[in-house]
């Protein structure tokens, strides 16, 4: 009996230590297959999940029924989250561009109060990464599909001071240090 209980405690444990995601459905799409009997209809969905602390995912999933679909996409999209560092945990380090097929996004960094200014697919990858303020455009392709992983492309070529200092073996105030230059000539004159 005590057995019992201590594996219903750990179990318990187990899941308070794993960070809860949020989840946000893009889009479902309905597909029907004529047979020899009518039409038979099957559910496509896509879904992003992100813990809203500098990690994304994105998933679709295809079934039956509509709820079948949606858990298969955010299994997927669990399964493939990436980490995005943030800066103050609200906005993107430096500008980016994204691409996947003939979609195209643009993203820049903005001032805080500015908000989440971004299309429909790319707003629900903001908000689920846990960006505040950005500034997004999507050019070419308007299918959801390559709206997300354009904009997971460019999410993923972005780097933050830190592991850019770390590969050129500098400190990050080396990194970040703006008008040296000036004030070093001033300073020899």
């Amino acid at each position: 009996m005590a057995e019992r209980e201590n594996r219903r405690g750990r179990g318990r444990n187990r899941e308070e230590e794993t960070p809860e995601f949020a989840d946000r459905l893009v889009a479902i799409n309905r597909v029907s297959k004529t047979v020899k009997g009518g039409k038979r209809f099957g559910f496509a969905a896509l879904v992003v999940v992100g813990d809203q602390k500098g990690r994304v995912g994105f998933g679709k999933g295809k079934a039956k029924e509509v709820p079948e679909a949606i858990r298969k996409a955010t299994e997927q999209a669990k399964r493939q989250m990436i980490r995005v560092p943030l800066r103050e945990g609200r906005t993107l380090h430096h500008d980016i561009e994204g691409r996947h097929g003939a979609g195209k996004v643009v993203m820049r960094t903005a001032p805080e109060g500015t908000g989440i200014i971004a299309g429909g697919p790319m707003r629900a990858v903001f908000e689920m990464l846990g960006v505040k303020d950005v500034v997004s455009k999507s050019i070419g392709s308007q299918n959801p599909y390559n709206m997300i992983r354009a904009t997971i492309d460019g999410l993923q070529k972005e780097s933050s001071p830190r592991h850019v200092a770390a590969r050129r073996g500098k400190k990050v105030a080396d990194i970040l240090r703006k008008d040296d230059a000036p004030a070093a000539e001033a300073a020899e004159a």
